[in-house]
This record gives C-alpha cells, sequence and structure tokens, in this order.
C-alpha cells in the first residue's frame, strides 16, 4: 500500500468499467495459460535447427546437402516457396514442401499509415486463427514488432488481445514467417522511400512472449544464428516484452543473447497493478524490478519499462516519483523508461493523460535521474493497438 499522506488527484480504478472490448459491463479479467487449441502446425524447417533439416530430408530419401541450400534461400533469399527455387530439381519440389516448407501463413488484410511508413498485417493461420504483425520504417532503422500467441491470456483489462483469451501459442516456425514476410516487404519496398534493411524485431505484438517460452527461444536462435542456421540479425537489435513472468526473465537471462528485456510495468505500486494487471496477483512490483535488475547484471543490457499513461489511474506524479523510487533503489543507470500515450477516447477510463500531466511525469522521473523518452506511437489511426485489426476484420466478416 501507498502512504495517503503522498497521495494527489483523483483515482480511477480499472474496476471502474468494464474491461476493453468486453461484450457485457459485468466481465471480469481472467488469467488463463491453457489454450483453446492445442492441435498443432505442420512441422517446417524453421521449426528445427540446421543438423536436424538434413536428417529429415534423408527420411524422405532426399540429398543432405540440400539441407543448406534450402536453408539459403530460406534465410538469405527470404523464399519459401520451393517451386521458386531454381536450384532445385522439379521431383523433388513436392516432397520437400511437404516435409520441410508447407505453407504457415497467408495475409488477411494490410493497414498502411505515416504516410506509407507504416504496415499492419493481419496473418491467418494453417487453423484458422489470426495474428498481428507491424511494420515500421523510421529514421536510420526499420522495426518489425510480432505476434507470440494467438490470443493472450494474461488479461489485462485495458488490452483488447488481452480480452479475446488465448487461442493457442504459435510454433517457431509461425513466427519466424512474420520476420521473413518483413524482410520480403523491406526488399521490395512496400514501405514509403523505397528498399529497406529490416533491423530491429520487437515482441510486443499479439501474446504473452514469455509465457511461449521454448519456441521464442528458438525463434531468437534463428533470427541471429548466420546463414544458413538463420537471418543473421543483432540481438541487439531484439527485444523481448513481458508483463511480469518473473521465471521466465531469469531463464532468459540464463541464455546469453544480448536482447533487450522490456517489462510492461503500467503502475509501480500493487495496489493498482493487482487490478490492472492480473499476473501481479502470483509476482509482486518488487520481485518483477529484481528480477528486471537480475537480468541487467547478467546481460549487461539496460532494461525498458514500459508505462502507459492512463487519465486518473496511473498517471499521477506521486506514482512517477514512487516508480523513480523503486528503480533508484536497484541502482543507477540500469533502466529506460517509456510513457506510452493513448489515444484520447471519449466516455472511456481507457483514456490518455493530459499533456501537461504527461509533462510533469516525465519531468519527475528525469529530475530524479531516470533516463525517459515518450514512446512513438505508430499506427494509431488504423486499429493500432494489438487485437484491435483482428477484432475490427472479424466484425465485419460477422456483418457480411
Amino acid at each position: 500500500m501507498v502512504d495517503a499522506g503522498k497521495r494527489a488527484g483523483r483515482q480511477v480504478m480499472p474496476t471502474d468499467q468494464a474491461p476493453e472490448g468486453a461484450k457485457t459491463p459485468d466481465a471480469k479479467p481472467i488469467l488463463s495459460f491453457a489454450p483453446r487449441r492445442r492441435g498443432k502446425p505442420p512441422a517446417h524447417l524453421a521449426d528445427i535447427d540446421f543438423e536436424e533439416r538434413g536428417s529429415v530430408l534423408v527420411e524422405q530419401g532426399l540429398p543432405k546437402f540440400r539441407a543448406d541450400q534450402l536453408s539459403r534461400h530460406y534465410f538469405q533469399r527470404h523464399i519459401a516457396d520451393p517451386a521458386q527455387m531454381s536450384d532445385l530439381p522439379k521431383n523433388m519440389v513436392e516432397r520437400v514442401e511437404k516435409s520441410l516448407m508447407p505453407g504457415l501463413i497467408k495475409k488477411v488484410h494490410t493497414l498502411a499509415t505515416d504516410d506509407g511508413k507504416t504496415l499492419k498485417h493481419l496473418w491467418e493461420l494453417y487453423d484458422g486463427a489470426r495474428v498481428e504483425s507491424v511494420l515500421m520504417r523510421y529514421p536510420g532503422r526499420t522495426t518489425l514488432c510480432i505476434s507470440s500467441q494467438a490470443g493472450c491470456g494474461m488479461a489485462c483489462p485495458f488490452c483488447a488481445t488481452g480480452q479475446m483469451g488465448l487461442t493457442r501459442n504459435l510454433s517457431t516456425a509461425e513466427i519466424i514467417e512474420q520476420v521473413r514476410m518483413a524482410h520480403v516487404a523491406c526488399e521490395n519496398g512496400e514501405l514509403a522511400g523505397g528498399p529497406t534493411h529490416l533491423s530491429n524485431v520487437v515482441f510486443m505484438g499479439m501474446g504473452e512472449p514469455l509465457a511461449n517460452y521454448r519456441c521464442i527461444v528458438q525463434a531468437l536462435k534463428r533470427m541471429t544464428d548466420e546463414p544458413p542456421r538463420g537471418f543473421g540479425m543483432s540481438a541487439r537489435g531484439i527485444t523481448v516484452s513481458t508483463v511480469g513472468l518473473v521465471p521466465g526473465i531469469d531463464k532468459l537471462a540464463q541464455l546469453g543473447l544480448p536482447v533487450t528485456l522490456a517489462v510492461s510495468l503500467h503502475a509501480p505500486d500493487d495496489e493498482l497493478r493487482d487490478e490492472l494487471i492480473p499476473i501481479n496477483s502470483r509476482w509482486k512490483v518488487g520481485e518483477l524490478l529484481d528480477a528486471a535488475r537480475r537480468y541487467f547484471v547478467r546481460t549487461g543490457r539496460r532494461v525498458s519499462i514500459e508505462y502507459a499513461l492512463i487519465k486518473d489511474m496511473n498517471d499521477h506524479a506521486w506514482r512517477a516519483q514512487l516508480l523513480a523510487d523503486e528503480l533508484n533503489k536497484r541502482g543507477h543507470g540500469w533502466v529506460h523508461v517509456n510513457p506510452i500515450p493513448l489515444n484520447p477516447t471519449p466516455d472511456s477510463i481507457w483514456t490518455a493523460s493530459s499533456p501537461r500531466v504527461m509533462k510533469e511525469f516525465v519531468e519527475t522521473l528525469r529530475e530524479n535521474g531516470i533516463t525517459t523518452t515518450i514512446r512513438d506511437t505508430r499506427g494509431s489511426d488504423i486499429d493500432g493497438a494489438c487485437g484491435q485489426l483482428a477484432t475490427s476484420v472479424k466484425n465485419q466478416e460477422e456483418r457480411q
């Protein structure tokens, strides 16, 4: 509990209104780690390591050396269709497609904004589940935001995906296919400004990445391993976010990969965070920040704290001071705070802080020595928050 003497200003609580996107006024957030679907997508080259690819080919009566050839097509040339591989004999195409390179995702819908510098894609998976990714061009870098699960079981009441519930985990290859398709979009000049190079990947789309830990780790390896094993991307350009699965943070730290950890904190006190982020009922703010600090110590990578500013709920100056105190008592220079402006939403408690309040919040953090950068929110005019595009398209289809 926070000392009542430190509090100032109106206090809105998450329970004052039904969760975002809820269909009934009495809906309650329900945590879930059990997926509704348990079927597995077809096995794919990107699911397995380089040595296993050769073994699969041998089992199909194909030469082992083709594993190198296929892997270079996929990870270097970003070709996924064996029929497009000119150096693959035509009599092998069908067997290769069935055993190692089946189609996994197809594009359902694309929305563009920011003068064509942001593309949001809705993908359909083999079983009809849908996920989103967002490709964003900035000066000096191009970033892809990807999904790790279809739906999400974390039930955060301000998140559209959180109200969908967890459909299932994505396979390693379904995650990697989002990355490959982004490479293709960059090379083909689909973003305004012409062809570019995909430099950054953030796991901030649909789902809680650390709840799909095994596939996330394998995906990180495929992204960072050099061809023909993987894409050869820099680990320092990859960010893994979490709402606070402490054991997963500690396991990720042991990997030895210098990826950035982003903690979706959104409140520095358990009283509010228990209601705002349901997983806080298992691992409290102090435990979460201790784990984040351990991650920094182990990897040397500065941790990002994500903090969506919600009017009269978590944007008070005293909460900024409390956040600064909690971070500074664990050391200095180990963390970077990213306040995230929400879209103004009339008649909803899930709405934006005023510019004055946001300025005071940021200044309080900076005055306490906390590096703070207001995050650029791309795609606010195209169902930008994760889960919104999938919900919007689904509603359109149902009306038709």
